[in-house]
């Protein structure tokens, strides 16, 4: 359908052409995995910032510090490769007592419901609700999986003969506001998904 009869509809006389009607019968179009991710994540609440490279993904993390307050507090991370990231922004990382947030990366980005998927790589042994409250994840595009099965198939096939534990997931980003007995007992997280473009 031309944009102008869209608009004008009703206003230009009914001409004799031919419109094709999708029938209720065809499978739905397939939306790519990206956007479908992008979408039911912002649905679950949480908050989606891109970033080109490294640079952009510092100074993201920066804005995420300043719009917190979080400058010299104490955070936690259980993986080395993020503690410089910390350690640049004196945030005190050893042993804290009581850390206002989490950073930590993630095994998968599930399109199908919008949730990230982890394991003891980024929890070690501790349960979601043993977690802070704020966490700040670096994702990547390359991460993007359709569904959870994808995600475990892709956990399986990097760690090969060492498949980690403790794999979870996570989706429940903002308090409902109905009585959901599938979310009960869980502790919705404030969280911040860093998503650094690798393809």
């Amino acid at each position: 359908m031309s944009i102008f009869k869209k608009i004008f509809g009703k206003l230009l006389p009914s001409q004799n052409v031919h419109e094709e009607e999708e029938s209720k019968y065809l499978p739905e179009k397939e939306i790519p995995v990206d956007e479908q991710f992008t979408c039911n994540f912002k649905t679950n609440g949480g908050k989606f910032l891109y970033c080109e490279n490294e640079e952009e993904l510092n100074e993201t993390f920066i804005s995420i510090l300043q719009e917190n307050d979080w400058f010299e507090r104490e955070a936690v991370a259980f993986e080395s490769k993020l503690i410089p990231l910390l350690k640049e922004n004196r945030l005190e990382y050893n042993d804290p007592k009581n850390p206002v947030f989490l950073l930590c990366s993630c095994e998968g980005l599930v399109a199908q419901d919008g949730s990230i998927l982890f394991s003891s790589k980024q929890f070690l042994q501790f349960k979601s609700h043993e977690l802070p409250k704020n966490m700040v994840v670096i994702g990547k595009t390359s991460q993007i999986l359709r569904t959870k099965s994808d995600g475990l198939r892709a956990i399986k096939n990097k760690y090969a003969g060492n498949i980690p534990t403790n794999i979870s997931t996570l989706k429940s980003f903002k308090e409902s506001k109905t009585e959901d007995f599938l979310q009960y007992g869980i502790e919705p997280k404030n969280l911040y998904l860093l998503l650094l473009e690798d393809l």
